[in-house]
């Protein structure tokens, strides 16, 4: 009989133990979601954030490669290029005037005599020069209202107009008045055929347009280029009221987003450092710098120290990547899940891009909390134990 109520004592206690632990398991705290409690959630229909489980495989994979970069890919800059030119005066250029005559001059040594001589009578053969001069005028800035004024000539409107058309104008307007008069128009500073760059730009400035037609990429090469790696670097074009941006990185020399300046486009250069976050079954929680052009899945998992062997579900590595774009087309937000105990997804993890901002989560093991409460049990009961026995062997 007291074997029995022995026996019925430790069968009892034993599925007390039992029923402490499994209750103690649900309470214990843990770093996050198992990969089952993931894919429960997304296919919960009263989520009220709906979002999707993709399997990264190798269909899913080839299917992603054919999908175009989100955020600021190729294609933002070209959408602003414009037809236009460099060559038009406008208000605030300065100009260099030289006039070139023949015989005798309005602008040189004797010029009232001369004048004289112009204004519509014969001029005696013998008293003609046959000497050709030139009369260089003081550098004349256009004004407000972008017109200049020359002596002889008066006032002429020259804003919009090219070098060339300045120096038919000043020509004709001497005509009569000198001797086969020739004009030379040259624009020797053009705030108005210029663009600007500032920012993390190694020379902030003014940059004057040429004939040459600068392109984006050659603008910023003539500042000295950006403060930190081309990756990390975001440019913003501004170009009449209407902006664009991308990585300088992933701009190419003569493509489509390397388009050509115009007079007063504004080149902003901004320190964007690209990042990843790790969270779950992991070493430790971290924020990591990608400090290199592309970084694969693989060495962002290499880099986080990769699942922990004692917690983490292999078969449950899940990436969270947030599209703006997709999600405001009407698209759920995606979560890739990744089974590294499939070989093949070790090579899948080393071509999968990541992108900036993507999340890296660890599913913990199911059967992390038993193990977890277990550990705890034998901390709580392991010294009383070792007492007991101890005890018994002193006596």
């Amino acid at each position: 009989m007291q074997f029995r109520s022995t026996a019925r004592l430790r069968v009892t206690g034993a599925l007390t133990m039992i029923a402490v632990l499994m209750s103690g398991c649900s309470t214990l705290p843990s770093s996050g979601p198992t990969g089952r409690q993931v894919i429960r959630s997304a296919q919960d229909p009263v989520n009220p954030l709906k979002f999707q489980v993709v399997d990264l495989d190798g269909a899913a994979f080839q299917k992603l490669l054919t999908i175009p970069p989100a955020g600021r890919g190729a294609g933002q800059l070209s959408a602003l290029a414009r037809e236009g030119r460099v060559d038009r005066i406008a208000p605030g250029d300065a100009l260099q005037i030289n006039i070139y005559e023949v015989g005798m001059s309005l602008f040189g040594p004797g010029s009232q005599s001369s004048t004289a001589g112009l204004g519509g009578s014969a001029v005696p053969a013998e008293t003609i020069d046959p000497m050709v001069r030139s009369q260089p005028i003081n550098v004349v800035t256009v004004a407000a209202d972008g017109t200049i004024r020359l002596p002889y000539v008066g006032r002429l409107m020259v804003a919009g107009s090219t070098p060339y058309d300045v120096q038919r104008m000043i020509e004709t307007a001497l005509k009569g008045k000198s001797q086969s008069p020739q004009a030379m128009v040259t624009v020797v500073n053009s705030p108005g055929n210029s663009v600007y760059l500032f920012g993390d730009v190694v020379r902030t400035g003014r940059m004057g347009l040429t004939a040459a037609r600068e392109r984006l990429l050659d603008a910023v090469a003539t500042a000295g280029g950006s403060k930190t790696n081309s990756a990390d670097t975001v440019i913003r074009l501004t170009r009449a009221g209407q902006s664009g941006e991308m990585r300088l990185g992933d701009i190419r020399a003569g493509g489509g987003d390397d388009v050509t300046l115009l007079p007063g486009d504004r080149i902003e250069l901004i320190t964007e450092p690209r990042s990843f976050s790790a969270f779950g079954a992991t070493s430790k929680v971290s924020q990591v710098m990608f400090e290199a052009p592309r970084v694969s899945l693989a060495e962002a998992l290499a880099r986080v120290g990769g699942p922990n062997d004692v917690q983490a579900d292999p078969r449950s590595v899940f990436l969270f990547r947030y599209d703006a774009a997709a999600i405001a087309a009407g698209d759920p937000p995606v979560i890739y899940r990744l089974n590294l105990m499939k070989p093949e997804s070790y090579i899948i993890a080393q071509n999968f891009p990541m992108n900036d901002k993507d999340l890296i989560y660890i599913a913990n093991s199911a059967s992390n909390p038993v193990s977890k409460f277990v550990a705890i049990l034998n901390q709580l009961f392991a010294p009383l134990l070792t007492a007991r026995v101890l005890t018994r062997n002193n006596n």
